[in-house]
Parts: C-alpha cells; structure tokens; sequence
C-alpha cells in the first residue's frame, strides 16, 4: 500500500520514492509513497515529473485503481525497474492553485450550509474555478451577491484550516459531518479524514487544502443556474 504524503503534508513539492510494482495494462508504476493527489471529489489529479537514473519522465495522469494508486507513464518511456529509487516533482503552481481552489468550495459549502442548511449534491474544480450543485430550492438571483460577501468575509478572516484522520464509527457520530446529500464513503473505509475550517466548516475530505483562508484570495460568484425546482448550481473563480 502506497504512503499518502499528500494526506499530511499538502505543501510538499518534492519527495524521494521507491518503485514496488509496475501495472503494465496501464503502462504505470506504483510507489512505496507520493505526493501526487490520484484525484477524487472533483478535484483532479496532480502532475509533474519523475527523475530516473536515465532521465526525467512526466507525469500527467495518477488515478486510483482497484486501491492501488498507479502513476500513469508516457507510452514512449520504458517502465523504469522495480526497486529503483526516484526523485518526484510537483507542477506546484497547479496543485497550489487547485489547494486555493478546493478550499474556496468549503468555505462556499460551510457558508451555505450555515446560513441556510443546504447540503451538497455534486462538485468539481479546475485551478482557480470551481461549481457546486445545491439542495437550494430558496436560492435567487439577489441572494448571490450576499452569498459571495460572506464568503469573502471568511477569506478575510483568516480562519485556520486543518485535517486530521479520524476512525468511521467516530466520524459518522459527528453531526452533519458527511456534507454531500448521498453518503459516498464505500463500507470498506475504516478511517475517515477530515477536515476543518476553525468556526465555519468541518466535512469528510480526501483532497489537498491550504492552512489558512487567507491563501485563498478574493473569489466572485460568476453564475448560478436552477438544476430543477429543488437543485441550484453555483459557479466560482479565484482572483488574486
């Protein structure tokens, strides 16, 4: 099973891993640890590159398969043997920016859920934009622009962000802890990471966030469409 350095440190640019396994359907490798975020939750996979002791290898898809993270490589590069040691990068200004973005979305969703008790249907991101879809029957055109200063009065306030990994029995005892309206954690889960905007928003989360909100920047809510009587989409992007 691959370390998840990601899960701890999500300011990590660099690492040093072992190759354990090849997947040779996929034309990938497996390492005893990464950095590199498989994607998941509407947040997309990170990329970069690995150094070989033949050369640098980019790195542009790593995806979850069968609880395996497998690190995609490019049809022309040889799988690199197994036992080798590797230095990895991060494209960090992508992952940073998909960091500033993915917290953005929980300070929408803590900011909505606490003003108006709305759950989460659906989600996704790119760096610096993101959408969210509503059980947000109430939400019109003039409830917008409030919307989108109280989740800039979060920003400003500087709220610590953190994650820790709690055990499934104990996190399903947390109330409103799984946000989205259906709960997606599979059975076989045992331990449940979340994590917590200090005063405003605490969800079960896999992805990669900033410590702070103040790394967010200004966002602005671009548009809202009615996915029917009871659902609501939002859009946002991140300006500096």
């Amino acid at each position: 099973m691959t370390k998840k350095l990601y899960h701890d440190d999500s300011y990590l640019q660099t690492f040093s891993a072992r190759i354990i396994e090849h997947d040779i359907e996929n034309h990938g490798i497996l390492l005893d640890q990464t950095a590199f975020y498989p994607g998941g939750g509407g947040q997309p996979n990170d990329r970069g590159h690995i150094v070989t002791p033949s050369g640098s290898i980019p790195i542009h898809k790593v995806k979850t398969i069968k609880g395996e993270i497998v690190h995609f490589l490019p049809a022309e590069n040889p799988l690199p043997d197994i036992g080798i040691s590797l230095e990895c990068v991060l494209d960090w200004n992508f992952r940073y920016q998909l960091m500033r973005t993915h917290t953005a979305m929980h300070i929408l969703c803590g900011t909505i859920f606490r003003d108006y008790g709305a759950s989460v249907t659906g989600g996704n991101m790119t760096p610096m934009q993101g959408r969210m879809d509503f059980e947000f029957s109430s939400l019109q055109k003039d409830l917008v622009k409030v919307i989108e200063d109280a989740v800039n009065t979060e920003i400003e306030n500087s709220l610590q962000v953190s994650w820790r990994t709690i055990p499934r029995d104990e996190a399903f005892k947390i109330p409103d802890l799984i946000r989205t309206k259906i709960n997606l954690l599979p059975e076989q889960i045992t331990e449940v990471r979340v994590v917590e905007i200090k005063g405003l928003d605490l969800q079960a989360d896999g992805g990669t966030h900033v410590k702070n909100t103040s790394e967010v920047g200004r966002v602005r809510i671009n548009d809202y469409k009615s996915k029917g009587r009871e659902n609501k989409r939002i859009y946002l992007e991140i300006f500096d």
